[in-house]
């Protein structure tokens, strides 16, 4: 079953917490970068590359607004400094990422290739997708909530579904597609959990390189997920009970925001803040960096 902003006051108290694949993410990574992102709720600086990659996906959702005679390279082009412009407006402080206007528009340069790429992987005018940018929610029986937005969901005429994912990296190697192929798992969760039908494939475009992964899931494996995701929920809950959120390096802490604060790099973290771990009633937002 889904719910939503209609549920009813006894209906959100039985909800234990909400989990997405961007946060279950952090906390496979580090427990206590979860925990600064969540918990604390800790400013991070916006990177060039994450906000290149909103860019990019908000022009690939407008370009489906055209007819499908102009889903061209040309006109995806034309749409890229119009949502540029509006992330700006948005979010005023992107435009201090660019040292100089050279900086800004090499930045935009490689945008722009990255929608060139997306062209050599399929043909927009030949595609008409059900839903772009929906978000999406189920309680499972445990009362956890799982939540996300999906970039792109398709539906053939035959009823199938597919669930399309856009990525600005590259895609990963044979020993870390399982990472990779996690978010779309638990994206195909959700949808069975909402609609009661195991989606016909997960793909994952990299635009980074032009390389496709796609995946054929079955219940075996979304059943798999659940468990998997249940287990994440109750090692959150544990650290949150017990306030202990242990650091884990690794070669993404070269991008982290909050090193300084880190025991692995001879910081001290802040006291854990008293704040109830559960979801707001309201419908979250996509941060910027998340699921690019």
């Amino acid at each position: 079953m889904a719910y939503s902003l209609g549920m009813t006051l006894t209906e959100e108290r039985a909800i234990i917490g909400a989990l997405s694949p961007s946060r279950a993410g952090d906390f496979m990574t580090c427990p206590l970068l979860y925990r600064f992102r969540v918990i604390d709720q800790l400013p991070e600086k916006p990177s060039p590359a994450a906000v290149r990659g909103t860019l990019v996906h908000a022009v690939l959702e407008r370009l489906y607004d055209l007819p499908a005679a102009g889903r061209t390279v040309a006109a995806a082009g034309e749409l890229l400094e119009p949502q540029w412009r509006r992330l700006l407006s948005e979010e005023p402080e992107y435009g201090g990422l660019f040292a100089d206007d050279e900086a800004r528009d090499l930045w935009l340069g490689q945008a722009r290739e990255m929608l060139g790429r997306y062209f050599t992987l399929e043909d927009p005018r030949r595609l008409e997708p059900a839903e772009r940018e929906m978000y999406v929610e189920a309680v499972l029986d445990s009362g956890l909530m799982l939540r996300g937005y999906i970039d792109r969901l398709d539906v053939a005429p035959t009823g199938e579904v597919r669930v399309v994912d856009y990525k600005t990296g590259s895609a990963p190697g044979p020993d870390f597609e399982a990472k990779a192929l996690f978010q779309m798992k638990f994206y195909a969760l959700v949808l069975w959990r909402q609609q009661g039908s195991v989606p016909r494939m997960l793909q994952l475009m990299y635009l980074g390189n032009g390389e496709v992964l796609r995946y054929l899931p079955d219940e075996a494996d979304l059943l798999a997920t659940e468990r998997k995701v249940q287990a994440l929920w109750e090692a959150i809950d544990r650290s949150a009970r017990t306030r202990e959120w242990r650091a884990r390096r690794s070669r993404l802490c070269d991008w982290c925001d909050h090193q300084a604060i880190c025991p692995e790099f001879g910081g001290t973290p802040p006291p854990v803040p008293d704040r109830e771990h559960r979801p707001s009633r309201r419908l979250a937002k996509r941060a910027a960096t998340d699921e690019l």
